[in-house]
Protein backbone atom coordinates (compact mmCIF):
# COMPACT_ATOMS: atom_id res chain seq x y z
CA UNK A 1 0.00 0.00 0.00
CA UNK A 2 1.79 3.60 -0.73
CA UNK A 3 -0.39 5.02 2.21
CA UNK A 4 -2.97 7.57 0.74
CA UNK A 5 -4.92 7.98 3.88
CA UNK A 6 -5.93 11.40 2.62
CA UNK A 7 -2.23 12.64 2.22
CA UNK A 8 0.98 11.31 1.70
CA UNK A 9 3.01 9.35 4.44
CA UNK A 10 6.44 9.83 3.08
CA UNK A 11 6.36 12.35 5.60
CA UNK A 12 5.88 10.40 9.06
CA UNK A 13 9.55 9.98 9.87
CA UNK A 14 8.18 7.05 12.79
CA UNK A 15 8.44 3.64 11.27
CA UNK A 16 5.84 2.33 13.93
CA UNK A 17 3.48 5.50 13.87
CA UNK A 18 3.60 4.81 9.69
CA UNK A 19 2.93 1.11 10.12
CA UNK A 20 0.14 1.86 12.17
CA UNK A 21 -1.55 3.86 10.22
CA UNK A 22 -1.31 1.86 6.87
CA UNK A 23 -2.54 -1.01 8.83
CA UNK A 24 -5.60 1.36 9.70
CA UNK A 25 -5.98 2.06 6.21
CA UNK A 26 -6.25 -1.03 5.45
CA UNK A 27 -8.68 -2.44 7.37
CA UNK A 28 -10.96 0.73 6.74
CA UNK A 29 -10.84 0.12 2.90
CA UNK A 30 -11.73 -3.80 4.21
CA UNK A 31 -14.53 -2.76 5.70
CA UNK A 32 -15.37 -0.92 3.17
CA UNK A 33 -15.60 -3.45 0.80
CA UNK A 34 -17.75 -5.92 2.82
CA UNK A 35 -20.27 -3.15 3.16
CA UNK A 36 -19.96 -2.86 -0.15
CA UNK A 37 -20.78 -6.35 -1.23
CA UNK A 38 -22.43 -7.28 2.00
CA UNK A 39 -25.35 -4.73 0.39
CA UNK A 40 -24.67 -6.07 -3.20
CA UNK A 41 -25.52 -9.22 -1.59
CA UNK A 42 -28.75 -8.24 -0.78
CA UNK A 43 -29.71 -6.48 -3.38
CA UNK A 44 -28.54 -8.96 -5.99
CA UNK A 45 -30.69 -11.59 -4.15
CA UNK A 46 -33.63 -9.95 -2.42
CA UNK A 47 -36.48 -9.35 -4.83
CA UNK A 48 -39.68 -9.48 -2.75
CA UNK A 49 -39.18 -9.32 1.53
CA UNK A 50 -41.02 -11.82 3.41
CA UNK A 51 -41.00 -13.86 6.46
CA UNK A 52 -39.30 -16.18 5.59
CA UNK A 53 -36.46 -16.65 2.93
CA UNK A 54 -37.23 -18.97 0.03
CA UNK A 55 -34.70 -21.87 -1.22
CA UNK A 56 -33.90 -19.62 -4.18
CA UNK A 57 -33.08 -16.69 -2.38
CA UNK A 58 -31.09 -18.61 0.85
CA UNK A 59 -28.58 -20.34 -2.51
CA UNK A 60 -28.22 -16.80 -3.87
CA UNK A 61 -27.44 -15.51 -0.70
CA UNK A 62 -25.21 -18.38 0.19
CA UNK A 63 -23.01 -18.24 -3.62
CA UNK A 64 -22.58 -14.46 -3.15
CA UNK A 65 -21.46 -15.10 0.59
CA UNK A 66 -19.45 -18.08 -0.47
CA UNK A 67 -17.73 -15.96 -3.15
CA UNK A 68 -16.92 -13.11 -1.12
CA UNK A 69 -15.07 -15.35 1.72
CA UNK A 70 -13.26 -16.55 -1.34
CA UNK A 71 -12.63 -12.69 -2.53
CA UNK A 72 -11.28 -12.03 0.65
CA UNK A 73 -9.03 -14.71 1.00
CA UNK A 74 -7.40 -13.74 -1.82
CA UNK A 75 -7.08 -9.82 -0.58
CA UNK A 76 -6.07 -10.80 2.59
CA UNK A 77 -2.51 -13.21 1.33
CA UNK A 78 -2.43 -10.69 -1.21
CA UNK A 79 -1.71 -7.95 1.35
CA UNK A 80 0.07 -10.37 3.72
CA UNK A 81 2.25 -11.16 0.32
CA UNK A 82 2.81 -7.31 -0.81
CA UNK A 83 3.75 -6.55 3.01
CA UNK A 84 6.35 -9.08 3.14
CA UNK A 85 7.97 -7.78 0.41
CA UNK A 86 7.77 -4.41 1.57
CA UNK A 87 9.99 -5.78 4.69
CA UNK A 88 7.13 -5.10 7.36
Amino acid sequence: MNGDLGGNLEGIADPQLRSFIEKETHKQKFQVLVHGLTEQCWDKCMDRPSTRLDHKTEMCLLNCVERFLDTSNYIINRMERSSDLMGN
